[in-house]
C-alpha cells in the first residue's frame, strides 16, 4: 500500500475523532468550572440513582429469572399432568375395547353379522333402491361432505360398490337422512333379512357401549375387510376398507395389522385422519382383532372423540382454574406440526385467533376454517422449536414464539403412546406469567424517579450545609486579601471545617499581630529620621534616594547659642534641666516654622 493511500472511511473515523476529543474536553472543562456545591450536588445525585438503578436492576434480573424458572416449573407440571391424563384416557379406551372385543356377544356378533352380510350380497334389493341410495349420495351426501372438507368431493367414490352395502343403505342409511342420533336408536324395521334379526338382537349392547364410553360409532369388519356392522348406520356400512376409496386410510392400516396378529390382545391407535363417512371430520381409531381361542374372526374399531381428547387438554375449558390465566393452554401436534387439539384462543376469542394466527404466517383461509368448523385439529399449524424438540424425542422448557405469535413460556414433551406420534406443549404467553416482574419494574421505575427528587432536595439542602463554611472561608480571605486584617470566621464545629476555621482565625491575629509590630516599628523609624534630617529630606530617604543633596542660593543661617545655661543648670536638678532645655529647644523650632526657617540639626 502506498503512503498516499488511506482506506474508505479513514477521513471520516478522523474526522469523527476530532469531534469527539473537543466535546470530551469541553465537557471535562465544563465540569471543572462549576463550584464546589454543584459538584457535590451532582455526586450525590449520581451515587443514588446509580445505586437504585443497580439494585433496581438486579432485582428485577434475580426476580425475571426467580419467577420464570417458578413458572417453568408450574408448566411441566401442568403437562406432566395433561400428559398423565392422556394416558389414563387411552388405556380406558383400550382397555374398554379389549374388553369389548373378548366378550362373547362381540364375537358371536361379528360372526352373525359377517354370515348375514354374505347372504345380502344374493338377495335381491328391493325396488328403487339403487335409485334411492344414487340420490341419496347426490342431494345429501356430497353436499355435506363438500362442507365438512371445505371443498368440491366427488360423493360417487363412496357410492355402494356391492350388493349388500346397497341393501343396507337403502333400509339403514337413507331413511335415517344423515340424523345420526335417529339412525341409532333403529332396533327394528320392516327388514326380512337375517342381518335385520341380528341388528335387532345386538343394536341395543353396541348402542349402549357407544353412549356409555362417549365414541363416535363402533364398527364391526369381517376377516375380508367388509365393514357388516355399525352403530349410527353411516355411508360406510357395508363398505370394505380393503378397496377403494378406504384402502389407503390408517383405518385400513390398522386392520390390516390387527388381522396380522396373534394375538386378540393386539390394540392398534390411529392418528387423527379426515373421515369421509363423516363429512371428512378428523378421526382417531382404536383397532383390535375379534376373537378367541378358535383365531381371529373379524375385528373392531372404535371411533374415538375429538371431544373426548379436547376435553382432556383443556381441562373441560377450566384454564384458569388450571393456573393458565388468560392466555395459557396446553395443546397437542403431529409429527406434520399440525394440532391435535383445539385452541384455547379459537374458543374464546375466534376473531382475535385470526387475527394473531394470521399475523404469524397462517394462511387467512386456513384461519377462517376452522373458525367455521369450530376446531383447529389437522387444521392449524405449529411450527415452534418447542414442537420440534418434542418430535425428536426430548423434553423440557424454553422461551419462544408460539403459534399465536406471542412471546410464550413453554414445557413440552413427547406424549408417548404407541401408534401416535404426538407431542404436548403446555404455554403461557410470557407477558401475562411475568408481569409482576413488569409491576415490580414500573415500581422500581417509580421509585428510582421519587428517590432522586428526594435526594436532589436533601442533597441541595446538605451541600449548602456543607459549603457554607466554605463559603464564610472564602470570604473572609477575601476580606484579609483587600487588607482587612484581623477577621475571625465563626468556628460552629469540630469536624475538619472546624480546624480549617481556627487554623484561618489563628493565621488572620499573626497577620494582624505582624502588621502592628510593623506599623510601630515605622512610626520608630520615622521619629528616627525626623531627628536626624529635615522632614523633605527624610521623606526623600524614605523614597529609596540613596544620596540626597540639594542647592539653596541666597541662604541665611541663624545661629542661635544660650550663654550661661550650664552655669544655671547646675543649680537646678537634673531632670528639671533636661525639661527645660527641651521646653527651650521647642520654642525655637516653633518659631522656625512660624518663620519658614529650616532646622539644621
Amino acid at each position: 500500500m502506498s503512503d498516499g493511500y488511506h482506506p474508505f472511511g479513514m477521513d471520516r473515523i478522523q474526522e469523527n475523532s476530532r469531534v469527539t476529543l473537543p466535546n470530551a474536553r469541553s465537557l471535562a472543562s465544563r465540569l471543572r468550572s462549576l463550584g464546589f456545591q454543584s459538584k457535590l450536588l451532582i455526586m450525590l445525585l449520581t451515587v443514588s440513582a446509580v445505586s437504585v438503578i443497580v439494585s433496581g436492576a438486579i432485582g428485577y434480573t434475580s426476580g425475571t429469572n426467580s419467577l420464570r424458572n417458578a413458572e417453568y416449573q408450574r408448566l411441566t407440571q401442568l403437562r406432566e399432568s395433561r400428559q398423565r391424563e392422556m394416558h389414563n384416557y387411552f388405556e380406558n379406551i383400550s382397555d374398554a375395547a379389549t374388553v369389548l372385543t373378548h366378550s362373547s356377544a362381540t364375537i358371536n356378533a361379528v360372526q352373525d353379522f359377517a354370515t348375514a352380510f354374505t347372504e345380502l350380497q344374493k338377495t335381491p334389493l328391493p325396488p328403487d333402491a339403487v335409485k334411492a341410495v344414487s340420490e341419496y349420495y347426490q342431494n345429501f351426501f356430497g353436499p355435506k361432505l363438500s362442507e365438512g372438507i371445505g371443498s368440491k368431493a366427488d360423493a360417487d367414490l363412496y357410492k355402494p360398490t356391492s350388493n349388500a352395502q346397497t341393501y343396507l343403505q337403502n333400509l339403514y342409511t337413507v331413511p335415517a337422512g344423515g340424523d345420526f342420533s335417529q339412525a341409532i336408536q333403529v332396533v327394528k324395521t320392516d327388514d326380512p333379512s337375517e342381518w335385520a334379526k341380528f341388528n335387532e338382537e345386538y343394536q341395543p349392547f353396541f348402542a349402549d357401549f357407544v353412549n356409555r364410553f362417549d365414541f363416535e360409532d363402533v364398527l364391526l369388519l369381517d376377516t375380508d375387510g367388509n365393514i357388516v356392522y355399525t352403530a349410527y348406520k353411516g355411508v360406510d356400512l357395508g363398505a370394505n376398507v380393503l378397496e377403494a376409496p378406504y384402502t389407503t386410510t390408517d383405518l385400513a392400516d390398522a386392520y390390516r395389522k390387527v388381522m396380522r396378529a396373534t394375538s386378540a390382545d393386539e390394540v392398534i391407535f390411529t392418528d387423527y385422519e379426515a373421515y369421509a363417512p363423516s363429512y371428512g371430520a378428523p378421526t382417531p381409531w382404536v383397532v383390535t382383532p375379534i376373537g378367541d381361542s378358535g383365531g381371529i374372526q373379524g375385528a373392531l374399531a372404535l371411533q374415538l372423540s375429538a371431544a373426548g381428547i379436547n376435553k382432556v387438554m383443556t381441562s373441560d375449558r377450566n384454564w384458569e382454574d388450571e393456573g393458565l390465566g388468560k392466555s395459557g393452554e396446553t395443546y397437542l401436534a403431529g409429527r406434520d406440526h399440525l394440532m391435535r387439539s383445539i385452541s384455547r384462543e379459537l374458543i374464546e376469542n375466534p376473531e382475535r385467533f385470526v387475527k394473531e394466527v394470521v399475523a404469524n404466517g397462517t394462511p387467512e383461509s386456513v384461519a377462517r376454517r376452522e373458525v367455521e368448523v369450530g376446531d383447529s385439529v389437522l387444521l392449524q399449524p405449529v411450527r415452534t422449536s418447542a414442537v420440534d424438540m418434542a418430535m425428536s424425542g426430548e423434553s423440557g422448557v424454553s422461551t419462544n414464539e408460539s403459534y399465536t405469535g406471542a412471546t410464550s413460556l413453554v414445557a413440552f414433551a413427547p406424549l408417548n403412546i404407541p401408534g401416535l406420534e404426538w407431542a404436548i406443549v403446555a404455554r403461557i404467553n410470557r407477558s401475562e406469567a411475568l408481569a409482576p416482574v413488569s409491576a415490580f419494574a414500573r415500581n422500581i421505575a417509580l421509585s428510582t424517579a421519587a428517590i432522586v427528587l428526594v435526594v436532589c432536595l436533601l442533597a441541595l439542602l446538605f451541600s449548602r450545609i456543607l459549603t457554607r463554611p466554605i463559603k464564610r472561608l472564602a470570604d473572609a480571605v477575601r476580606r484579609v486579601s483587600g487588607g482587612e486584617l484581623g477577621v475571625n470566621v465563626a468556628v460552629n464545629s469540630r469536624d475538619e471545617f472546624g480546624e480549617l476555621a481556627s487554623a484561618f482565625n489563628d493565621m488572620s491575629a499573626s497577620l494582624q499581630t505582624k502588621q502592628e509590630l510593623i506599623e510601630e516599628q515605622r512610626k520608630e523609624n520615622d521619629k528616627l529620621l525626623a531627628s536626624l534630617m529635615p522632614e523633605t529630606v527624610a521623606d526623600r530617604y524614605r523614597e529609596g534616594e540613596a544620596n540626597i543633596s540639594t542647592q539653596h542660593r541666597d541662604v541665611s543661617v541663624i545661629y542661635a547659642q544660650l550663654l550661661g545655661f550650664d552655669e544655671f543648670s547646675r543649680s537646678l536638678p537634673s531632670e528639671q534641666s533636661v525639661s527645660t532645655l527641651n521646653a527651650l529647644v521647642e520654642a525655637f523650632d516653633d518659631a522656625a516654622d512660624r518663620h519658614g526657617v529650616e532646622k539644621v540639626r
